[in-house]
């Protein structure tokens, strides 16, 4: 025998059994610390998600919830139809219904946040809720050549006050009647076949007939010296229009009258009819009152044409001392420069040669370059240092 069996038999032969028992006492409670420190682990984690989703449901989310779970008993229908505050998922919404429903301390919890909502707030979410089938039965009996108002609403509302909620209102009832009869979903509406579609030919059909197409067909002479032809007169028609472009501009500025204006008109505003000369730094236009009014306006627009619509002060044109011409648009409607709006209140410059449209009339503002250059020239006299 070993040195150290026998000392291993004389210690145990001295303590008896104490030192067989440390050992094995010191197992069980390592595995007994082991096992609590798991199950302390396990319920920390379950109880994280629990925290994370009770303070992400609010109370209007739970009575949203509850009221349409009492509606249709559908949770993939209430999940889909609920409008919550926050996105929740399919497996978030059983959670909570699961937890509403089996765990007191929540349900107790979520009860009396429902019931410190304002009845106003309380009242909206029961409102909107989804229709029950019964609700909707009821709704449907209501044909769709019909003409229904509100009061006929009303009116089954009452007649079947204990199948609608208290808070279903005439409006939203008549809102989901046009929903249904907008879907075709009354009884009485028959959805119209749908028409047979034309034949559509396929890739392959149309690569395959392409592939049978001969190329080597014959050309028709007589069909391509026609085409060649008509090519021609084309092109011939073409140039005689790019021609006649020309001697329809020199026509038109033939017809508007000289463009030659004394020196004491600045400018013109030439109409179809008409043409109103600038004499002042300023004027204004518009249309001039009734008769015996004493409303006058420096340029009459109803001597154009139909000016119905023409303010009385319709806006002002005017010189400044520098040379630059601006008009200001003081009328209800709109002018419109080279294409352009002027709204209300707001002013742009005028150049020479510009279209001004005023509620229908057109004119062509012309400006006089030696008035303006007159006006520019005693404007740099007047800047200039006195020596």
């Amino acid at each position: 025998m070993s040195l150290s069996k026998l000392k291993q038999q004389e210690m145990d032969m001295s303590s008896g059994n104490v030192m067989e028992l440390r050992p094995i006492q010191n197992v069980s409670r390592a595995k007994i610390d082991a096992a609590a420190l798991n199950e302390l682990r396990k319920s920390r984690k379950s109880e994280e998600p629990k925290v994370h989703m009770i303070s992400r449901w609010k109370p209007i989310d739970d009575l949203s919830l509850l009221t349409a779970m009492d509606r249709v008993n559908d949770l993939k229908v209430a999940h889909r139809v609920c409008k919550f505050s926050c996105l929740f998922s399919l497996k978030e919404v059983h959670q909570r219904w699961q937890a509403l429903l089996y765990s007191p301390m929540e349900s107790q919890t979520a009860m009396s946040a429902i019931e410190n909502l304002h009845p106003e707030t309380a009242a909206a979410v029961r409102a909107r809720t989804i229709l029950s089938p019964e609700e909707e039965q009821l709704i449907m009996t209501i044909k769709s050549t019909e003409d229904p108002t509100l009061k006929q609403f009303q009116e089954l509302i009452d007649q079947n006050a204990s199948i609608f909620l208290r808070e279903r209102t005439a409006h939203h009832l008549h809102l989901y009647w046009q929903d249904l009869c907008k879907y075709m979903l009354l009884p009485d509406q028959v959805i119209p076949a749908a028409e047979v579609a034309p034949y559509l030919q396929s890739f392959s059909e149309a690569e395959a007939q392409a592939f049978h197409v001969n190329v080597n067909e014959p050309i028709d002479e007589a069909l391509e010296a026609e085409l060649e032809l008509q090519n021609r007169r084309n092109k011939r028609s073409i140039r005689l229009l790019e021609n006649e472009i020309s001697r329809m501009s020199v026509l038109v500025d033939s017809g508007r009258g000289p463009r030659e204006l004394d020196n004491n008109t600045i400018a013109c505003l030439c109409g179809h009819r008409v043409r109103f000369l600038m004499q002042h730094p300023e004027i204004n236009f518009g249309r001039d009152g009734k008769e015996g009014s004493d409303w006058q306006v420096d340029v009459n627009l109803a001597l154009e044409g139909p000016a119905e619509k023409v303010s009385r002060l319709q806006g002002t044109i005017k010189l400044r001392n520098d040379g630059l011409i601006f008009i200001a648009n003081a009328g209800k409607r709109e002018i419109f420069v080279q294409g352009k709006p002027l709204l209300t209140g707001h002013k742009t410059r005028l150049e020479d040669n510009m279209l001004v449209e005023i509620c229908g009339l057109t004119f062509t503002f012309i400006i006089n370059p030696d008035a303006i250059a007159a006006v520019r020239t005693q404007y740099v006299k007047t800047l200039e240092p006195l020596k």
